[in-house]
């Protein structure tokens, strides 16, 4: 590949950018795709950038259009690498998603340069917000999925890891292939007083504290372990001194399922546990769903599809097939509920590492290879391609 897709991929590392608005990476990213015959759409809500390629070749009918995602967005980590090209900034691509700006620009540029051969037409889509602000809903409601004039017939996206497998597997399960991810929070309203006088107040915090281990059991108790949920209750917080009781508290949780029915159940059945316990104390009990990414759910067709062109391009070594979702989770979600696609692993653990062992995606010392750019946006390239000729 002409592009140097390692040099891009270090630029892009130096200057991560969180949340919705990216504008020094948007820029960067329209620089990488200056020349190219393709129609660019910026957002509005948010500075995403949503190229079109028009293939060359006559079709009758409904054009035929594959949609390959990128993730452009950094975390809020202080990154401690030690790496030539680390950011300084106080932001890092601790996720990878600097290599994923590179193998989608890589892979724009294959494609153009072959864009007479291609009956139909692909978009790039570079979504900013994945990680956790739901970049892709703010895409989807701004007319993403008619940019091309018709809707995408497949979709598709990669993501790297900075451990799990060996250097270069690519890795793909068809059906659910990530979680979903939702978060509650649950505000415990009561009557503070003086901690001598309990009996004369509404007490939240054995609420609480009762909420957060009513949940375990709630868990292994009320939910097939073959169809399992995770709730994590990562803040808790009441009260100002040790004396006093306060007038409230709070809880917030992770809820994470692995099929639409148990994400449905899981929440009403978290709501109900919490207003139960707070009839029983007594207390008011205010509950907020923050709805976040559906389950992430692979069509089985095209998940065998990846494995035999990674078979095809690579050889049968590189590719392995998930036996279980990953508890993470993913708005590319909602690309897979419009259209038949695949989420797509790509381990970039540096050789040197022990994937069992190495730091992991979100960690200030993730560190991810170069050496997987190529081959990431080739096998993208060649997805789009085969639909397309």
């Amino acid at each position: 590949m002409t592009t140097d897709l390692v040099s891009i991929r270090h630029d892009l590392h130096r200057i991560p950018e969180v949340g919705l608005d990216l504008p020094e990476t948007q820029a960067y990213v329209l620089k990488a795709l200056d020349g190219l015959p393709l129609e660019i759409t910026l957002g509005k809500a948010v500075s995403s950038v949503v190229g079109v390629l028009r293939g060359g070749r006559p079709t009758t009918g409904k054009r035929p259009v594959v949609l390959l995602r990128a993730d452009m967005d950094a975390l809020p980590v202080t990154e401690l690498t030690g790496l030539e090209w680390a950011s300084t900034n106080g932001n890092m691509h601790a996720c990878g998603h600097d290599l994923h700006m590179a193998m989608l620009i890589g892979a724009a540029h294959t494609l153009c340069e072959r864009r007479d051969e291609l009956a139909g037409d692909v978009v790039f889509m570079f979504q900013p917000g994945e990680e956790g602000v739901d970049g892709c809903r703010y895409m989807l409601e701004e007319g993403l999925l008619d940019v091309a004039g018709s809707r995408p017939d497949w979709v598709y996206a990669i993501h790297v890891w900075s451990a799990l497998d060996p250097c270069g597997t690519i890795s793909t399960k068809p059906g659910t292939v990530m979680a979903s991810s939702d978060v509650a929070q649950i505000r415990y309203i009561g009557r503070g007083g003086h901690g001598s006088t309990p009996q004369r107040a509404a007490d939240p915090v054995p609420a609480l504290a009762e909420l957060v281990t009513a949940t375990h059991a709630m868990v292994t108790r009320s939910f097939d372990v073959f169809d399992p949920v995770v709730v994590t209750v990562g803040k808790l917080s009441a009260g100002t001194i040790a004396n006093v009781i306060p007038e409230e508290g709070e809880a917030h949780a992770t809820l994470r399922a692995f099929s639409r029915p148990t994400r449905d159940r899981l929440i009403e059945r978290l709501r109900g546990l919490a207003h139960g316990i707070a009839d029983a104390h007594g207390l008011t009990c205010d509950f907020t769903l923050i709805e976040q990414y559906p389950v992430t759910v692979n069509d089985d067709t095209e998940a065998d599809v990846v494995a035999a062109k990674v078979a095809e391009l690579f050889g049968d070594e590189r590719h392995a097939r998930w036996e279980r979702p990953l508890a993470g989770a993913e708005d590319f979600s909602r690309l897979l509920l419009e259209a038949p696609g695949c989420f797509i692993g790509l381990s970039a653990c540096p050789p040197d590492l022990d994937p069992d062992t190495a730091p992991f995606n979100h960690s200030a010392y993730a560190r991810f290879d170069d050496s997987v750019l190529d081959d990431g946006a080739r096998l993208l390239a060649e997805l789009a391609f085969d639909k397309l000729t």
